[in-house]
């Protein structure tokens, strides 16, 4: 992953996609099936989630704002159009890149706000060629996306020291390896109904599997860098928090950090907090990334996606105990595919460039953090990334002085744990964010 991997390395990956292939096509005649849905969002509670540092209580409400002249005056909102109803499509002159928008009307009696985006596609130029009026974004492709927040999270009037905390803050969320613009959609829906700026960032699966060291992902990352250093420059005491999703999302949030310190070590103290779910392995384990890309490959036939079922059983006293589930076994398929990744990284990870270049990223994640708190939302259920290994680097955070948080989801499979106990899961969000990131929020509820 961290070098170049075509030429001396293809036999390995093409093996290893052969396989993959194999155990997809056997389920072909189902994802035709149009009765069935390609992402189920049943939302099942995982039991016994064990959590700490966290006050258990309920969410209090949100309240927010961004004034008419301030919205106004932002280079950024100024970048994204402003629509005329009843106009179904604009065209803007500009080579090669494209803009999607969703438009709510009817925010303020201001003609300003009557027309407020929620959710801004950026592609990489500076300017955009064109958007479409329809509340359905587009299912294409981007490297990211920047979400407005919700219209009905703002106050004109301006009094409300919340919202516009809020306003000022802007979440980068980092996908995990295979993720697509559409499974971080859910996340940037919660925080743009909360009143934040969200950006949801993820690599095309071709850029991880043809990395080279300063080659097409790290420029990449450089232009994301690019844009929210033009955000935090335009108006004094804005704000970034990151939620990073497995060691992909952690690793690119160590990239990030990297050139931060390069560019302008300053902007590093405008980090407010880091949540980070389901990572990390602070370490180049072959055995960590095959389980990564094995599941990447194999999606929903991973057994990476599946949890532990438990159960609660009463005994003849009446006191409760937990039911231990039997484990699931990755199928031959798939544990043939891990002997083969894992082999393939055995030989990846130790070549030295790519050694070199984790060391200097891993290094950085674990000795030289900024001072902002951490959350941890993980599960022992976790097939990808051991929660040993999590627990492990959040005791040496803590011993390193860093203000750590952390919550074990017992028994939700890796970066699903938001789908299996949404309520836990918002409601360390909101108590993480509302403790460090924008406590007037909390003071003001």
């Amino acid at each position: 992953m961290m070098g170049s991997m075509s030429g001396m390395l293809q036999r390995p990956i093409i093996a290893a996609a052969a396989v993959a292939i194999a155990s997809v096509s056997t389920d072909l005649p189902n994802k035709f099936q149009h009765s069935i849905s390609s992402d189920p969002c049943d939302e099942s509670e995982a039991l016994n989630s064990h959590c700490y540092d966290s006050v258990l209580q309920s969410e209090p409400s949100w309240v927010s704002h961004i004034s008419v002249s301030k919205l106004a005056n932002l280079s950024f909102v100024n970048r994204v159009r402003v629509s005329v109803p009843n106009i179904n499509f604009y065209h803007i002159p500009n080579k090669g890149h494209n803009f999607t928008c969703n438009v709510y009307s009817s925010v303020a009696s201001s003609p300003v706000m009557r027309s407020l985006y929620h959710s801004a596609e950026l592609s990489k130029g500076p300017k955009p060629k064109a958007y479409s009026y329809n509340i359905s974004t587009s299912s294409s492709e981007s490297l990211y996306r920047w979400h407005l927040p919700e219209p009905n999270t703002i106050d004109v009037a301006g009094n409300s020291d919340c919202s516009s905390a809020k306003s000022r803050t802007v979440v980068v969320l980092l996908g995990w390896l295979g993720a697509k613009q559409k499974h971080l959609n859910k996340y940037a829906e919660w925080y743009a109904s909360k009143g934040f700026h969200a950006i949801t960032f993820t690599f095309p699966m071709s850029e991880i599997l043809s990395y080279q060291i300063a080659g097409k992902a790290e420029q990449d990352v450089a232009l994301l860098v690019n844009h929210l250093e033009d955000w935090l420059e335009e108006e004094h005491g804005k704000n970034i928090v990151f939620h990073t999703f497995s060691n992909t999302g952690w690793l690119t949030y160590g990239v990030i950090l990297e050139k931060f310190q390069i560019r302008d070590p300053s902007l590093l103290s405008r980090i407010r907090g880091c949540i980070v779910d389901s990572a990390p392995v602070a370490a180049a384990d072959p055995q960590v990334w095959a389980s990564g890309f094995s599941a990447a490959f194999l999606k929903k036939q991973s057994i990476a996606t599946k949890g532990h079922t438990i159960s609660q059983e009463s005994t003849k006293e009446g006191s409760m105990f937990i039911k231990p589930a039997v484990e699931q076994k990755p199928s031959v398929t798939e544990t043939a595919l891990l002997v083969i990744l894992e082999k393939f990284f055995e030989v990846v990870l130790n070549l030295p460039m790519v050694n070199r270049r984790l060391s200097d990223v891993l290094g950085l994640l674990s000795s030289r953090q900024p001072s902002c708190p951490q959350l941890y939302i993980y599960s022992s259920a976790d097939r990808v990334i051991p929660s040993q290994s999590v627990e492990t680097f959040i005791e040496k955070q803590r011993r390193s002085g860093h203000e750590v948080r952390a919550c074990n989801f017992i028994s939700t499979p890796h970066v699903d744990h938001f789908r299996n106990d949404p309520q836990l899961y918002t409601l360390q969000l909101t108590q993480f964010l509302e403790d460090y990131v924008v406590e007037c929020c909390k003071r003001s509820s």
